[in-house]
């Protein structure tokens, strides 16, 4: 494939993303939650498992404790029985009683509304941050997952593309400079919708993509 200029690159991302939007009109987190604090709670389930299993366990994790304080204040061995289908639930509870003691220290039980706070808190890195930001506060925040770091590099919409060992900062940072602050939080969405209904990781749908006519991944593949 010949050498793109980054203005050519970043006419074809737009390009792409217009076309990502005709596709998933309206994209929305996969996770249930009605509050902050339970997307929060949710997010931080969903590391190492899918959003579709954590909503299997939330609905009794949420009504058990509502609150906080409740949260911080539950047995370890309660907890762990509700989670414990998600896997690696003793770690999992460990993060969620820390950050519920932390949110009752430090915030008065609330869901702070910073990335410089939100990060501060266990079992929170910036891709859980970046979901509480966009999607309970409407903050701008574009959330690197796996789907996000697969899709953005076989697009090649970044210069580390072809990494081994990709970095979720540095594709956040690099992405967000080429998108509106009001689109990032969609974008990270569509990004991963697409990852999990065509662009997936082993055997992508190529021939059913709506970016397989200017998507390098299909002209090499």
């Amino acid at each position: 494939m010949p050498r793109e200029s980054k203005r050519a690159r970043l006419e074809r991302m737009h390009a792409e993303y217009a076309l990502l939007v005709e596709e998933i009109p309206e994209p929305k987190c996969a996770l249930n939650f009605s509050t902050p604090l339970q997307l929060l709670i949710a997010t931080v389930l969903s590391a190492q498992t899918t959003d579709k299993r954590v909503n299997t366990v939330t609905p009794e994790l949420f009504d058990r404790y509502p609150t906080a304080a409740d949260l911080a204040n539950a047995r370890p061995a309660d907890l762990e029985a509700i989670i414990r289908p998600l896997g690696f639930y003793r770690s999992k509870s460990q993060h969620l009683l820390g950050l519920a003691a932390a949110l009752e220290e430090r915030f008065n039980g609330e869901v702070p509304r910073t990335m410089d706070e939100l990060v501060t808190l266990p079992g929170v890195g910036r891709k859980t941050a970046n979901v509480v930001l966009g999607n309970a506060f409407h903050v701008p925040g574009f959330p690197v997952d796996t789907h996000v770091m697969r899709v953005t590099g076989r697009l090649r919409w970044r210069d580390d593309w072809n990494s081994a060992h990709p970095d979720p900062v540095r594709i956040e940072r690099e992405i967000c400079a080429c998108f509106d602050p009001s689109e990032w939080t969609d974008l990270s969405h569509r990004l991963i919708v697409h990852g999990r209904a065509v662009c997936h990781a082993r055997k992508p749908d190529c021939a059913h993509c709506p970016l397989q006519a200017t998507c390098p991944f299909v002209a090499v593949a």
